[in-house]
């Protein structure tokens, strides 16, 4: 059993320390497969990393305060009528003409993070505490440079704009407005004067205000709980009847969806609360401005949930 549980490891790089946690389940088949199951999940990853970095067990109790100050808003999110709204491909395609712009902003959010806690400009200097640097590093990674159906290398934005593309949904709106982007500094004024649908300016007003003006730990909340944990089950089974009537049409998005689930809502979500868990530490007001911050992102995206069911239903 150890040799076969180290040559599993070398081909799929499994570090060393799931070897002590696997080889006492060797005596049976059954639980061996087990462990090897739970190894894999991210609840095994918070324990792993809990394990090795003590100092973090402290923040569990913040941590569990954080979530369930903002339970009840996130659960009538993730119940918003809009969801079932969408049981057609005309739906489908308002759907993403909105939320495209949930998409671009999130990737400018991370960027935001990368900037203020790795080292992005020349000369090169270490920043910040390299564990934390590591995860945020590797968020982007996933983000800006995931693999589309055959293999190819792809933002998770760009693979939208297929998929919207290939629904025939109209992308026009959002390549015009990314087109003209100022900097950072403009972006309040030039949100404000677009033709945008107000609860969209709402939406992207919030996010850059956060981007460009928020401390870190408040950043890493909004993204981790407002943003980046949101999605995991998103109208799977009304998608999967609209691929079942129109392959042709929706294999690039429910592709989408699948990718989102399986990186955004599983290892991306259990990076997002170790970098929250380490920017606020034991301090207390960080986590009271982490909560207030997380919990207003979900207001924020109730209303622009609002927005589409509203256009969905007219």
């Amino acid at each position: 059993m150890r040799n076969i549980v180290q040559q599993f490891s070398q081909i799929i790089h499994l570090p060393h320390y799931y070897h002590a946690f696997i080889l006492p389940f060797s005596g049976s088949d059954a639980a061996y497969k087990q462990a090897l199951a739970f190894s894999f999940s991210p609840n095994f990853y918070t324990l792993f990393h809990l394990q090795q970095n003590p100092e973090l067990c402290p923040m569990n109790n913040s941590l569990d305060q954080l979530q369930a100050a903002i339970a009840d808003q996130r659960n009538a999110l993730l119940s918003h009528p809009v969801y079932t709204a969408i049981n057609d491909l005309p739906a489908l395609r308002l759907f993403t003409e909105t939320h495209i712009y949930a998409v671009w902003d999130f990737m400018s959010l991370l960027k935001s993070l990368q900037l203020e806690l790795t080292s992005v400009t020349l000369p090169w200097k270490p920043v910040g505490n390299a564990d934390t640097r590591y995860l945020i590093n590797e968020i982007v990674v996933g983000e800006e440079s995931d693999v589309d159906e055959s293999g190819n290398r792809i933002s998770h934005f760009e693979l939208y704009l297929q998929a919207m593309q290939q629904l025939e949904a109209s992308t026009g709106a959002i390549e015009d407005f990314l087109s003209r982007l100022p900097d950072i500094k403009g972006m309040d004024e030039y949100i404000l004067q677009s033709s945008l649908p107000e609860a969209v300016k709402s939406f992207l007003g919030f996010t850059f205000r956060i981007a460009a003006t928020a401390p870190a730990h408040v950043k890493a909340a909004v993204f981790t709980f407002g943003r980046e944990d949101l999605i995991p089950n998103m109208f799977l089974l009304i998608l999967e009847k609209l691929y079942a009537e129109a392959p042709e049409k929706t294999s690039i998005f429910k592709y989408y969806i699948k990718r989102h689930i399986e990186v955004d809502g599983d290892h991306h979500s259990q990076l997002g609360l170790e970098m929250v868990s380490r920017l606020c530490g034991q301090d207390e007001q960080k986590w009271k401005e982490a909560t207030e911050a997380s919990h207003e992102a979900l207001v924020r995206r109730y209303q622009l949930w609002d927005h589409i069911h509203n256009s969905i239903s007219k």
